[in-house]
């Protein structure tokens, strides 16, 4: 059977690290013989903006619904504001398609450089789980009296729903069943006083129905500190839209850095095609120079196959990333001298070896 990936290159270097992306997964079909993807690329994006007015088309949704997965580039670019590049494409698609999981693995893979002295891999290996859909990134909120030098105001309001927490956060406990791991809740519910305490009340009650998981809840402030000086006490963590977002680029610090940092965005139902992309940005200053690193968006695609029922090539990609690392064939980010193009190759062929 193939598998129809939709492919939105997007910003900046999206293009140049998507690229090698689909040279791993093309390489894994190549050895895989019960593997085969079929591509089909979308120009939609910045440069669509500037031309057209939208980043994406109107009927957008419902051309990628029709795919097995999607893979993204990067989404941004200096000539327009970040929130219109990015409610024009990348939120709209989370919600639209109510991928409320937002999955980012923050591991040590071997080879890769951490900024923490004396951690080794499995000292830094967990999963965190943000709500991808309401919270602090819900979209509502206004401006009042603008342009009034007294009176000018921004409401932004947090949409915290007992659907949106619970399934998340079961999703949660699902996942830390499944693996074998401890699962964390991270919220700030000493000060924000209505979300926090509706998360915090949420996350004990569901707890319930999974006595045989171990638990704790943290403060934002204090996951984060611990991220840094204790991340072996992390399994699964599960958290809101905002807390997630920051702590897992604390995460990524400490796991190789953005050049590493992969993400899923999930709709678990299968209803809908899930997302995968690297969350680094689309570093318009490099763009073109074919220095990017490519390696998160190769392991968002390795992400891509496990959540297609691929969990054994996934990993068999994340190993050859690192051998990769380990032969010295690296980006400028990771201390080395190889190109955007150079590494993924050396991925592809990492991976046909695995193989053999």
């Amino acid at each position: 059977m193939t598998q129809r990936i939709a492919v939105i290159p997007g910003d900046g270097i999206g293009r140049e690290v998507t690229a090698e992306a689909l040279r791993a997964l093309a390489a894994v079909a190549a050895v895989g013989p019960e593997l085969s993807f079929a591509f089909e690329e979308f120009d939609w994006g910045t440069e669509r903006y500037l031309a057209k007015g939208e980043m994406m088309p109107k009927d957008a949704l419902e051309t990628l619904a029709s795919f097995d997965a999607i893979q993204l580039g990067a989404v941004g670019d200096p000539r327009v504001p970040d929130h219109v590049t990015l409610w024009g494409l990348l939120l709209p698609i989370r919600q639209g398609f109510d991928l409320y999981v937002n999955l980012r693995p923050v591991r040590l893979l071997p080879g890769a450089p951490t900024a923490l002295a004396g951690r080794r891999p499995q000292d830094i290996d967990m999963l965190v789980l943000r709500e991808n859909t309401e919270g602090e990134y819900s979209g509502k909120g206004d401006f009042l009296f603008p342009g009034d030098p007294t009176r000018e105001m921004a409401l932004q309001t947090s949409v915290f729903s007992r659907v949106g927490c619970e399934r998340i956060i079961r999703y949660g406990f699902d996942l830390a069943r499944r693996t074998g791991r401890s699962l964390t809740s991270v919220s700030k519910g000493n000060a924000m006083n209505y979300s926090g305490v509706f998360w915090d009340r949420v996350f004990m009650e569901v707890a319930e129905d999974y006595s045989d998981v171990p638990t704790q809840s943290l403060l934002v402030d204090a996951a984060a500190m611990l991220f840094v000086r204790d991340p072996g006490r992390f399994g699964v963590v599960v958290t809101s839209n905002l807390y997630g977002d920051v702590l897992t680029d604390l995460g990524a610090g400490i796991a190789g850095g953005m050049g590493l940092a992969a993400s899923a965005n999930i709709d678990p139902t299968g209803a809908s095609p899930s997302l995968f992309e690297p969350v680094h940005g689309s570093a318009p200053d490099i763009a073109g120079k074919g220095v990017a690193n490519p390696m998160a968006a190769i392991w968002s695609a390795a992400l891509l196959l496990d959540h297609l029922g691929h969990g054994r090539w996934a990993e068999r990609v994340l190993r050859a990333i690192s051998r990769t690392i380990a032969a010295g064939v690296t980006t400028a980010d990771l201390g080395g001298t190889a190109s955007t193009e150079e590494v993924g190759r050396r991925v592809a062929l990492e991976i046909e070896a695995l193989a053999e």
